[in-house]
């Protein structure tokens, strides 16, 4: 993978969205996914952490 730039953008109420070419890994290396795009949960309801299920709306998560 090059290196290049990424950009992450907190969501209102929601996710962080990441974008650019990324390596997410789990907290024992394991390579989770290689995207350019993904929503990481902030609100620590989701399902399938680290990755956003849209949890955060039942869930009434709210943040700027």
């Amino acid at each position: 993978m090059s290196a290049g730039n990424v950009e992450i953008t907190a969501r209102a109420n929601g996710p962080l969205l990441v974008s650019g070419m990324v390596v997410v890994r789990s907290a024992d290396g394991e390579i989770l996914k290689e995207t350019e795009k993904c929503a990481l949960c902030r609100c620590g309801h989701s399902q399938g952490k680290p990755f956003c299920d849209g949890s955060h709306k039942t869930a009434g998560f709210e943040a700027p």
